[in-house]
């Protein structure tokens, strides 16, 4: 597809190129109508100026205030050709900046609200409904309703498509549910601060965790700028990390470059991991953790989970089930909606929807 990428890219360069040559076009056309203009005005003045001059009728002083007064009238029109250019330009550009200005801000950008004191960690979906704001007419979520027991693992599974992670952004306001509500033990989270949410109660780790170009001692603090060095050290001990961060030549003064690409896939996990311990969450979400690891790598990076995940509520959403066959509640998603619930033995047993999804997987590897 080189061939078409240069065409497109080469048909929108002679598009610009032929805007611009219409814009120098017409401030050229302004600019030479302007002079002509001024200057004919500049000659008229001249003229009968001097007839004024000649009859004794205008000092020479007057006629040379007339004169200059025509010639800053005709750089002043010149100057603005030259910005009605520069306003077509800084409108067409900045239009997509005043978009983002004018746009209702939402849930993301919130603060303000409910900061609890005490938080248990149950959480409850209530006949929840929700269709993402691009596609209004398709429910993503329909009546859900679940219960993430306070200290226990519960894992979602299902199809691709069946909502799994938009319980995750539910769960962390990114949006708000159509229909329904989401309780934190028993206060409804749309009353709850969002900034407090997500930065004392909520850990959230997904497949691709992001790192900034800097070292790992600030990537991992980055979960709580406050914390000292110390509780750095043992966030990273409790994620499996500390071993093979001590092992690089800086340590955890390695510069990790942007979004962590001198780290392997396994070692910027585990960094995150560290990352969301470091702020003690009650309540922990693994969005597909492990989904895009090597074997060895998943099985260092499992452990570290196993050891984060006591004494948490944990929303464990993943397409491995061995990921997910020991958490105490497995809930089961089609289409927005729950067909089963219960752990990885009764949910055999019943040889339902899990079952099949368990066999098919299986059947594959």
């Amino acid at each position: 597809m080189e061939d078409y990428e240069v065409d497109l890219y080469s048909r929108d360069l002679r598009t610009s190129q032929s805007y611009n040559e219409r814009l120098g076009f017409g401030i050229a056309a302004f600019q030479a109508l302007s002079n002509i203009a001024v200057n004919g005005v500049a000659l008229v003045v001249l003229s009968y100026g001097g007839l004024l001059l000649a009859n004794n009728q205008i000092s020479p002083g007057n006629l040379m205030s007339f004169l200059i007064a025509t010639q800053t009238i005709q750089r002043s029109l010149g100057s603005l050709s030259t910005l009605f250019g520069q306003v077509v330009k800084g409108l067409s550009s900045g239009s997509r900046v005043f978009q983002y200005i004018t746009v209702d801000r939402e849930t993301s950008l919130q603060t303000g609200g409910l900061a609890l004191g005490a938080v248990g960690g149950t959480v409850y979906f209530k006949d929840v409904l929700f269709s993402y704001p691009s596609r209004p007419n398709q429910v993503v979520l329909d009546n859900l309703t679940l219960t993430l027991p306070q200290g226990k693992v519960t894992a979602l599974c299902g199809l691709s498509g069946a909502g799994k992670s938009t319980v995750a952004a539910l769960l962390e306001r990114f949006y708000e549910p159509t229909g329904g509500r989401i309780y934190l033990d028993d206060s409804p989270l749309d009353e709850l601060d969002p900034s407090w949410l997500r930065g004392r109660v909520l850990g959230f780790i997904n497949q691709e965790p992001v790192l900034f170009a800097t070292t790992i001692m600030e990537n991992i603090r980055y979960g709580r700028p406050s914390a000292s060095d110390r509780e750095v050290y043992e966030a990273a001990r409790q994620a499996n990390a500390d071993s093979f961060i001590r092992e690089f030549p800086e340590g955890y003064g390695t510069v990790v470059g942007e979004r962590g690409v001198t780290v392997s896939g396994g070692q910027k996990q585990r960094i995150a991991i560290a990352r969301a311990l470091l702020k003690n969450p009650r309540i922990l979400i693994l969005d597909e953790a492990t989904s895009a690891l090597d074997a060895h790598s998943e099985k260092l990076v499992q452990d570290a989970l196993d050891q984060v995940c006591q004494g948490r509520t944990v929303l464990v959403i993943a397409h491995r089930f061995s990921t997910i066959q020991n958490a105490d509640c497995i809930a089961v998603l089609h289409k927005g909606q729950l067909r089963e619930l219960g752990n990885h033995k009764d949910l055999m047993n019943k040889d339902g929807m899990y079952s099949a999804l368990i066999k098919r997987q299986t059947m594959f590897e």
